[in-house]
């Protein structure tokens, strides 16, 4: 069966409220699993003995299930035939009340940008929305961000930078919020980490590390 066949499979038997899912892939053939884990690359994969692993995010992004489903099509095109595996799903925990945002996207990324300090270079965000029900759909229209759902809440992490590197610029990050205010679609967005004069080093920037997470 193809790749894209498992992946279809697999998702099809989640839970209704799945967030992440962890897999294991293995090639028919050992000598192609490096090629395999190079063009699984933008999924963040890491090697167990002789599978690649890693994770699958509702939420969607460069590990979301479109993603993984287009490259999965690239494995299936080059004829290298896998073996797909599900190693464990995380599902949305209940969340306790909280006060649902009531401001526009836009001007709480401005007030947030406001306060910081000047020179800033990296940043790490959240964005907070008034009900799990507006999750897909603000996950969609904020692409670009790359967003991370944050388990247990209401809301995606993100990461921002002012130069070079990881993370979705200042402008392209306020035209996603612009889209959410389009749909009225109201959002809180917040500064987690701040990083100042922050200068790559042949790397694609500084990692924060939340939770024993790479974010």
């Amino acid at each position: 069966m193809k790749l894209v066949d498992q992946w279809g499979a697999l998702e099809r038997r989640l839970p209704g409220d799945w967030e992440t899912v962890a897999l294991r892939l293995r090639t028919e053939q050992p000598e192609e699993l490096s090629e395999a884990a190079r063009i699984l690359g933008p999924m963040n994969v890491g090697l167990a003995r002789d599978e690649l692993a890693f994770t699958v995010r509702r939420a969607g992004g460069a590990s979301g299930p479109e993603a993984a489903r287009r490259l999965f099509g690239r494995l299936d095109d080059a004829r290298i035939w896998c073996i797909l595996e599900q190693h464990g799903v995380v599902e949305t925990e209940p969340t306790s009340a909280a006060e649902a945002p009531s401001e526009p996207a836009v001007d709480s990324w401005d007030a947030a940008l406001a306060e910081l300090p000047a020179g800033w270079s990296d940043l790490l965000c959240r964005l907070e929305l008034g009900s799990s029900a507006l999750l897909p759909r603000a996950a969609l229209l904020c692409a670009p961000l790359n967003p991370t759902r944050e388990h247990g809440q209401v809301a995606f992490t993100f990461r921002c930078a002012s130069r070079t590197g990881y993370g979705v610029s200042p402008e392209m990050a306020r035209r996603c919020f612009e889209r959410l205010d389009e749909e009225a679609i109201e959002g809180r967005v917040s500064v987690l980490r701040v990083l100042s004069d922050a200068h790559n080093v042949a790397t694609q920037g500084v990692v924060w590390y939340v939770g024993g997470k790479a974010l």
